[in-house]
This record gives structure tokens, C-alpha cells and sequence, in this order.
């Protein structure tokens, strides 16, 4: 027998949000698609990390100080807990409009430029915003379908819009938003802390063991490893170090890369960035200690979809259960039927009941005289 039981599937809403992403732990963790270079960014900071613990932090814990390897332990700790927190996180998508929002916002720019000429280029679309007593322009996104807000970006790598966007990082395999900047931030602030530190250790170990051993005879005891190591710190130094000295200066002014990059605030538009407050502090308060403002694709909220299956398997029937129709003869077929159309009618238990008289009728089922009396429900049943 085949019986058709309808099961309801529980869907996130981050298995049905488009864009460029990838999401692991149901949802929990959001990265982009392209995560090669994070991998390789791992790679390099544990690989250094674990020669540095392997073989100079024992020496200098013994010849110095064992404070040495345990500073190092939670520069690296840190280091790893906001690069995992800036990959793993949204960094401030914009959902997308729905189908009848955009439609709504299509409607209201055709309201306001009008119908245009064939042949004509459209005005652009665009929106005058005042903040801090300043015109800012926000910028419709013809793929998200919306008007961005002020400072957002649509990002080609992710296919998103991201509120306060300041660039796509390879390294950490994400976008840097309003959301991670802060992280972002303090991750390549530890890590230059962390490079500059490894890489003068390293120097004092050589400077150490080469007055005890000479020079060569300390390189001939790691041969491989140790010059890798010293190579990979000072390349990673310059840039890293570099990069954090840039982002510092962008922070005092409350501005992003991408601004920077665009020359918003500066060059042939010599416009005052409306979001510095004119003060290094403030600027650096409000970019990295000010409320954190929550996700609002709310990615592991829940769409329920229908789904039927069929299982085929014997049941047992009780007494009162009825044939398929499929078996039975026309008669019990029609039978079968007049019960469907009358379930609301209560059927005459087995138990006769007490004749009623006439008299003791409501006035509505009484006969008057010469009335023929109505076949009951027994005679019809009788007669199929």
C-alpha cells in the first residue's frame, strides 16, 4: 500500500542568500568562496611559530628569561583569535531587496526622473543624503537593487553590498566591513608585534650561540629551517608592519581604503570628510570601541518547505477501516462515496432507539395528515 506522508524540511536562510559566499557550522561561519590565500596565511604564521618554539624559545627561556616564550604564546594566541574572528564573520552584508521592494523603488525613480527619450541616457540614480551639515550621495546598486547607505560598497569578489566598506583581504579570505574592521585592525597590529618579535629573538639567538659556537657552526645546527625562518620575518615584516602603519593612519581620520583609494575626501574634491570628528581620539574611539551593530541577514533563521514522499509498506486495518476504493465493487464504490459526502451527518448506531410519536416530533419534522412518510437512510442503503 502506498501512502503519502508529508514531512516539513527545515531550511536556513543562509542556504538560500545569494551572493559569492560559503558557509560552514550551519551557518555559523561566513567566508568568501576564494580561500586559497587564508590558507596560505595560516600556513606561514603557524609554520613560523612553531620553528620559533621549537628551537630559539628553548635556548633564550634557559639563557635569558622564560617570560620570553610566554609573551610570544599570547602575541600568537591573539594573533589567531582576530584573524579567525575577521575570516569567520559578516562583515556588514547588505541583504538584497525583495521583488516587490524593488519594484517599489522602481516605481518611485520613474516618479521622479520621468520617462526618457529613446536614445537618451538615463539620468544616474542617486540619492542626496545630508550628514554633518554636508551633501552626501547614495548610490543605487542595480545587482542588490537598492539604494546603498552611506560609505557602502558593492564588492565584485563577494557579489554583496557591504555597509562601511573598506576592501576585500586574499589573506584573510573575507571582506572587511563595518563589522571586522576592528578585528581586522588588531589582527595585523598583533601580528607585526608578533613578526618584529620573533625576528629580533632570532638575531639574539644567532648573536648568543655565535659567541659560544661561532657563526657557521650555528647555522649548521638548523640548516634548512633557521635562514627560511629569518627570510620569511624580514619580507613579512616590511609589509605587515607597513600595512598596519597605513591602516593606523586611516583610523585617526575615520576613513576607509576604499575612500582613500577613490580620493573622496581629498585631491580635485576637496571635500571635509563629514565622518572625522577633527579629533585623533574620537576617531579612534568611534572606529574601534564603538557599538558593534548586529547581522542583519539573520543567516540561521529558519524557512520551512513542504516536501511529500511516498512509502510503500502494508498496514493493518481495524475494523472500521475502509477498503481502497480501487477494490471495491460500483455499488461499495458509490457507497463508499455517499459516506465521504455525508461524514457531517451522524450515522444510526446498531442499538435501536425507542420509537418516537408524532407528537413528541419538533414542529419542523412532524407529517401532516395525508404526507407520505420520507425513506429513511437504512431503506436506501438497503436498496444499493
Amino acid at each position: 500500500m502506498s501512502v503519502m506522508v508529508a514531512r516539513k524540511k527545515v531550511v536556513r536562510k543562509w542556504e538560500k542568500l545569494p551572493g559569492r559566499n560559503t558557509f560552514c557550522c550551519d551557518g555559523r561561519i561566513m567566508m568568501a568562496r576564494q580561500k586559497g590565500i587564508f590558507y596560505l596565511t595560516l600556513f606561514l604564521i603557524l609554520g613560523t611559530c612553531a620553528l620559533f618554539f621549537a628551537f630559539e624559545c628553548r635556548y633564550l627561556a634557559v639563557q635569558l628569561s622564560p617570560a620570553i616564550p610566554v609573551f610570544a604564546a599570547v602575541l600568537f594566541l591573539f594573533a589567531m583569535a582576530t584573524l579567525l574572528r575577521t575570516s569567520f564573520s559578516d562583515p556588514g552584508v547588505i541583504p538584497r531587496a525583495l521583488p516587490d521592494e524593488a519594484a517599489f523603488i522602481e516605481m518611485e525613480i520613474e516618479a521622479t526622473n520621468g520617462t526618457v527619450p529613446q536614445g537618451q541616457r538615463p539620468p544616474p540614480r542617486i540619492k542626496n543624503f545630508q550628514i554633518n551639515n554636508q551633501i552626501v550621495k547614495l548610490k543605487y546598486c542595480y545587482t542588490c537593487k537598492i539604494f546603498r547607505p552611506p560609505r557602502a560598497s558593492h564588492c565584485s569578489i563577494c557579489d554583496n553590498c557591504v555597509e562601511r566598506f573598506d576592501h576585500h583581504c586574499p589573506w584573510v579570505g573575507n571582506c572587511v566591513g563595518k563589522r571586522n574592521y576592528r578585528y581586522f585592525y588588531l589582527f595585523i597590529l598583533s601580528l607585526s608585534l608578533l613578526t618584529i618579535y620573533i625576528f629580533t629573538f632570532n638575531i639574539v639567538y644567532v648573536a648568543l650561540k655565535s659567541l659560544k659556537i661561532g657563526f657557521l657552526n650555528t647555522l649548521k645546527e638548523t640548516p634548512g629551517t633557521y635562514p627560511s625562518m629569518v627570510l620569511i620575518c624580514f619580507f613579512t615584516l616590511w609589509s605587515v608592519v607597513g600595512l598596519t602603519g597605513f591602516h593606523t593612519f586611516l583610523v585617526a581620520l575615520n576613513q576607509t581604503t576604499n575612500e582613500d583609494i577613490k580620493g573622496s575626501w581629498t585631491g580635485k574634491n576637496r571635500v571635509q570628510n563629514p565622518y572625522s570628528h577633527g579629533n585623533i581620539v574620537k576617531n579612534c574611539c568611534e572606529v574601534l570601541c564603538g557599538p558593534l551593530p548586529p547581522s542583519v541577514l539573520d543567516r540561521r533563521g529558519i524557512l520551512q518547505q513542504e516536501e511529500s514522499t511516498a512509502q510503500d509498506g502494508s498496514c493493518s486495518r481495524g475494523p472500521g477501516t475502509q477498503e481502497p476504493l480501487a477494490t471495491q465493487g460500483p455499488g461499495q464504490a458509490q457507497e463508499g462515496g455517499m459516506k465521504q459526502q455525508d461524514s457531517s451527518i451522524p450515522l444510526p448506531s446498531a442499538v435501536p432507539a425507542p420509537p418516537v410519536s408524532d407528537t413528541e416530533m419538533p414542529e419542523e419534522k412532524q407529517r401532516t395528515p395525508g404526507e407520505l412518510p420520507a425513506p429513511s437512510l437504512d431503506a436506501g442503503r438497503a436498496e444499493h
